[in-house]
């Protein structure tokens, strides 16, 4: 079970690694772009992005999921709830806000699509880097003992 945090570990890591240098470079890169490139522009982020995070984040929670259940030893169950919790706010905010506003953007710059793109993310950056705090004092806490 321990090989199974340290993978749920590295996933959320890399999870969070990307949606920090989405939200502080990607999204606001979207506003120098410019108009006549901009639809292309989104559908290749959509095209190149998708398969890269999707299986992530699938992976992230079917192994959030499973350490609910099968938990290693010394690992407090409160802090996994959460964990999943702040799993379950990233999916939402994912496809009842990103995702609505990505499609917008399929038919060109909107810039008030792009402003809201960039407010809805940080709900996703601070999930992630709350889990990979979480998932942080696991492993110190484990170190410890």
């Amino acid at each position: 079970m321990k090989g199974l945090f340290t993978l749920h570990l590295l996933i959320s890591g890399v999870l969070c690694g990307i949606i920090w240098i989405i939200q502080i470079l990607h999204y606001p890169l979207f506003a120098h772009v410019g108009e006549a490139a901009f639809a292309q522009y989104e559908s290749l982020h959509r095209t190149w992005i998708s398969p890269l995070v999707g299986p992530l984040m699938v992976a992230e929670l079917l192994t959030g999921l499973i350490l609910l259940t099968w938990r290693p030893d010394g690992i407090n169950p409160y802090l996994l709830w959460i964990g999943a919790a702040l799993i379950g706010v990233i999916w939402f905010n994912t496809f009842f806000q990103a995702v609505p506003l990505h499609n917008k953007l399929l038919d060109g710059l909107n810039p008030e699509a792009v402003q809201s793109l960039v407010r809805v993310n940080w709900i996703r950056t601070i999930a992630w880097t709350a889990r990979l705090g979480i998932l942080g004092w696991i492993v110190f806490k484990l170190m410890k003992e």
